[in-house]
């Protein structure tokens, strides 16, 4: 609600009229958050007054930012200080074992790849008639009559 305020400073030459901008902020609640303020309006919220509707949704956010302040406690530090320190430097250890394994495996394979020739390069096919030994194409070859075949 308060981040709601503050855009809705931020854009005064907008012109809503209250009525809107509550409206609309309703609306973009999520079902949850409306139900709690119908529950506090005792109906639908915005069957109340605009009056009425402002009063109701500024308790509201009241008594949800006095909930959302942070509660600090006490814990012995020595006791959770050395289980947890203990705890991060298992993990900690478990971490570089396995980035060392990793590393190697990674090493071994760029040497493999790098020890690997490179492909022999291709040349061109060059298309040549075997039957006659002229340089002209098999379905050109006049001594096979172009390679033509009765048909049956």
């Amino acid at each position: 609600w308060d981040r709601y305020k503050d855009l809705l400073r931020a854009c005064p030459h907008h012109g809503f009229t209250k009525w809107h901008q509550l409206d609309t902020f309703y609306n973009a609640l999520n079902p949850a958050d409306q139900d709690s303020l119908n529950s506090a309006a005792d109906c639908n919220l915005l069957a109340r007054r605009t009056q009425d509707v402002l009063t109701i949704i500024e308790k509201k956010s009241k008594v949800r930012n006095s909930r959302n302040k942070s509660i600090v406690s006490q814990v012995k530090s020595s006791d959770a200080n050395s289980s947890s320190s203990s705890e991060i430097t298992k993990l900690t250890h478990a971490v570089n074992q396995q980035t060392s394994a990793v590393t190697t495996a990674m090493i071994a394979i760029l040497k493999q790849f790098q020890e690997t020739p490179p492909p022999a390069s291709v040349k061109a096919v060059e298309e040549i008639y075997v039957t006659c030994g002229g340089a002209h194409p098999y379905y050109q070859c006049l001594a096979a009559d172009g390679n033509t075949f009765p048909e049956s």
